[in-house]
C-alpha cells in the first residue's frame, strides 16, 4: 500500500520475529524497504486456540476504506485446511502517528476438514457498487469467494456456500492466492498455480481469468474457465527468478515473491508494473 509517498509491504511472518506475525516495510523511494515492525506482539490468543500449532499469520491483504484500513491475514498450518481468517483495522500506516494503533478484529471465516474448501490467503475486490467480496483458497477445491459488508469487513449473513472461482480439477488442485482488480469494465482474477515453499524445487506460475463481473464467470485468454482448469500464465520461472507467485496488486503494480536461484534458492521481494495490451489482458513488464 501507499500512504503519504510512502510505500508500505505487509508480509508473511517468521516465528522468530514477534512470534510470527506479520511484518511490515516501508520505502520512502519505492525501492529500498525497510523493517519498520510488525502488526501485532504475539499471535492472537483467539487463532492458537481456533488452530492447534499455528506458528505464524500468512499472506496479509490490505484494503483502504472509508478512513480506515483493513488487514486481512490467514491462520493455519502446511498441509491441513483447518484454516481461519482473521481481520485487523488500523486509521493510519505510519507508526509515528499518535493514532497508530493495529486493532484485532477476530475471526472473519474458517474452514474445517469437515469442508471442501481452505480459508487462506485473502484477497478482497470491490464491486462498482462499493459491495466488498473476498477471495480465499488454496488447493482443496480451489478459489472460492464471500461476500462482505462495509464498515465492519465482516462476511453478510445467510450467503451460504462460498462461490467457486476457480478450481484445477487435478489433485491436489494446486491454485492459490486469489488477486483481484478491476480495469477496463472487466475484473481480473491472479492466482499463483503449481508449489510454492520449496526453494529452487518450487514450480510457482501467476496466472490470470477475467469477466465482466466481480462474481464470475472467469474466462483465460483462450477462453477456458478458470473453474475448468483454465488460467493465462503470465509470469513463470526464468533464469535464476524461480518459482515467482504469491501475488498483490496495488495501483497498476504487481508485487510477488520468488526463489533466487543466484542466491542458494533465498526469497525475494519483486515489483513489476503491469501494462495492458489492446485487447485488455495485462502482461508484467
Amino acid at each position: 500500500g501507499r500512504e503519504d509517498r510512502a510505500w508500505y509491504v505487509f508480509s508473511t511472518g517468521d516465528p522468530a520475529v514477534a512470534n510470527g506475525t506479520v511484518q511490515i516495510r516501508r520505502a520512502l523511494d519505492g525501492r529500498r524497504f525497510e523493517l519498520i515492525g510488525t502488526v501485532f506482539t504475539d499471535l492472537p490468543a483467539w487463532l492458537r486456540s481456533a488452530v492447534p500449532g499455528v506458528s505464524n499469520i500468512w499472506a496479509p491483504d490490505v484494503t483502504y476504506h472509508a478512513g480506515s484500513y483493513y488487514l486481512y491475514y490467514s491462520g493455519s498450518t502446511f498441509g491441513s485446511n483447518r484454516s481461519v481468517i482473521g481481520l485487523a483495522t488500523n486509521t493510519t500506516l505510519d507508526p509515528a502517528d499518535p493514532d497508530y494503533r493495529w486493532v484485532d478484529q477476530g475471526q472473519i471465516f474458517a474452514s474445517t476438514p469437515a469442508d471442501d474448501f481452505n480459508a487462506i490467503d485473502p484477497g478482497l475486490v470491490q464491486a462498482p457498487d462499493g459491495t466488498p467480496y473476498l477471495a480465499f483458497g488454496s488447493l482443496w477445491s480451489g478459489i472460492r469467494m464471500i461476500t462482505l459488508a462495509w464498515p465492519d469487513g465482516r462476511p453478510v449473513a445467510g450467503q451460504g456456500v462460498p462461490l467457486r472461482l476457480a478450481d484445477r480439477h487435478v489433485p491436489p488442485n494446486a491454485i492459490e492466492a486469489p488477486s483481484l482488480v478491476g480495469h477496463g469494465g472487466w475484473f481480473y482474477l491472479f492466482v499463483s498455480m503449481d508449489f510454492c515453499c520449496r526453494g529452487t524445487d518450487s514450480t510457482y506460475k501467476i496466472a490470470v481469468g477475467r469477466s465482466r463481473t466481480v462474481t464470475g464467470p472467469y474466462l483465460d485468454r483462450l477462453g477456458t474457465p478458470l473453474a475448468h482448469g483454465g488460467g493465462t500464465v503470465i509470469l513463470s520461472e526464468r533464469g535464476d527468478m524461480v518459482g515467482p507467485g504469491g501475488q498483490s496488486i496495488f495501483d497498476g503494480w504487481l508485487a510477488h515473491h520468488f526463489y533466487d536461484a543466484a542466491a542458494g534458492g533465498d526469497f525475494r521481494l519483486a515489483l513489476r508494473r503491469i501494462a495492458w495490451d489492446a485487447d485488455g489482458w495485462p502482461r508484467l513488464t
